[in-house]
């Protein structure tokens, strides 16, 4: 059928299923002669062992989707991915979705190859509207696809960080639509900033006749990121939208998924990647999907939903207990940030040393964002660099509630920053105190004179 079974497959089953594809490939024929370049030839049996003896990868040199001959069980093992990987969008909440493929490439590069493609479409044009998000790789694959970044910044919310619709609209009228390549929005992010309002661009981007790709890195595992770019393709325009394999399936790093909702614009983006391809990527995914199987796959989703919930919780609790607070992020399904106020009022360098203090208490992911920092990417200089935003109201902590996350990682987080926070808050009353009597003994000083 070409969807991820409901029950998960055991791990024999899997490994009978994989030896099964790898004798299909010309390199496993027992008489086989080659006298190719490429011939799927490998010296360490070790390497071998780990392809499964699948050597050849996906994909001809034309078309990374294309069937080769020589490697009919690599050129299954990738369609029935691309179909088991479709059928688990759907499932994550994009019904409507039409079409996608593995590429083995992280979220940038897969995000430059639709740029490219789009490139042959727009011949005429070279700027690329992007609500600000301070991540280095999205704003870096539009600069290597050849196009001119338009930032737009966000608008304050409460504590959110939004998009600014009437700035973006403002931008094409401005630049005219036939100069412009696409609109490149953002779904999962860190919070205080919020996924984009994705519906309302959908719609600019389908009255002005201006494609619309989507940045949705770790946004599968989140029901409501799924929904704004269902919602965004009802309404109006989306023209494909970009996720990570590692973020959403708990893989290894170095493939994507690019899906989209017309299959012959999709197909035109897999036959833009030059070449063929490695397996590696799709071998994993497989791997993955069919050992956790369609329940198992939706019980991790509902496990990490649960887990925001307490995550958020508790770190309000934590943040109330050292006269902070957690910053009011309802439209961020994954991310949250604790306010860092009075530790950054206490000393201009703590903020950062608490992320250095963390870090060497073995918590990684947890991100300290100071107030000021700038920095300059791509010719580019950013202002509160990490804080999505020129001038974010104080410094802040940021967690996220991930897909995989268990409670024990929750409950040592807390218990570690709790730890680092209450050695600042002591330090600080050692200071006041040192300066106190200071500035006793020098009053006593002068009143002696």
């Amino acid at each position: 059928k070409g969807k991820c079974p409901e029950d998960a497959w055991d791990e024999s089953t899997i490994e009978l299923f994989l030896h099964e594809l790898a004798i299909m490939d010309s390199n496993n024929f027992l008489g086989n002669c080659g006298v190719g370049e490429r011939e799927g030839r490998v010296v360490s049996g070790l390497v071998a062992r780990r392809h499964y003896r699948l050597i050849h990868g996906i994909g001809r040199s034309g078309d990374i989707s294309a069937v080769q001959p020589k490697a009919a069980g690599s050129s299954l093992l990738n369609k029935l991915t691309n179909s088991v990987v479709l059928d688990i969008i759907k499932q994550a909440g994009v019904r409507t979705v039409t079409s996608c493929f593995v590429v083995p490439m992280a979220t940038g590069m897969s995000l430059t190859l639709c740029f490219l493609t789009l490139r042959h479409k727009r011949p005429k044009a070279k700027y690329i509207i992007w609500p600000r998000i301070d991540q280095k790789s999205c704003f870096k694959s539009m600069i290597t696809a050849g196009f001119e970044p338009i930032v737009i910044e966000n608008v304050l919310e409460g504590d959110e960080l939004r998009t600014d619709l009437e700035a973006v609209e403002a931008k094409i009228k401005a630049l005219g639509a036939e100069s412009i390549l696409c609109v490149h929005s953002t779904t999962s992010c860190f919070a205080p900033r919020v996924p984009d309002r994705l519906e309302e661009l959908a719609v600019i981007c389908g009255n002005y006749g201006i494609p619309h790709i989507v940045n949705n890195a770790y946004g599968v595992q989140s029901s409501k990121c799924m929904h704004l770019i269902q919602q965004g393709a009802r309404v109006g325009r989306i023209d494909a939208f970009v996720q990570s394999l590692d973020k959403n399936f708990m893989v290894p790093v170095g493939g994507a998924i690019i899906a989209g909702f017309n299959e012959s614009f999709i197909q035109e983006i897999s036959k833009m990647y030059p070449g063929r391809a490695s397996a590696s990527p799709s071998l994993d995914v497989l791997i993955t999907l069919l050992s956790l199987g369609t329940s198992g796959y939706k019980k991790l989703l509902k496990e990490r939903k649960e887990m925001f919930s307490y995550l958020s919780s508790e770190l309000k609790k934590l943040a109330d207990n050292h006269n902070e607070r957690l910053l009011d992020t309802p439209h961020n399904p994954i991310s949250l940030a604790m306010s860092l106020k009075n530790l950054d009022e206490t000393n201009d360098a703590a903020v950062t040393q608490l992320g250095s203090m963390l870090f060497t208490r073995q918590v990684s992911g947890a991100r300290v964002v100071p107030c000021g920092s700038v920095q300059t990417v791509n010719n580019y200089t950013f202002k509160g660099f990490m804080s999505h935003a020129n001038d974010y109201p104080c410094a802040y902590l940021n967690a996220a509630s991930a897909i995989g996350i268990k409670k024990q990682d929750v409950d040592l987080f807390l218990k570690r920053l709790d730890k680092c926070l209450k050695t600042f808050r002591k330090e600080a009353k050692q200071e006041k105190s040192v300066s106190e009597r200071s500035d006793s003994n020098a009053a006593r000083e002068q009143l002696e004179d």
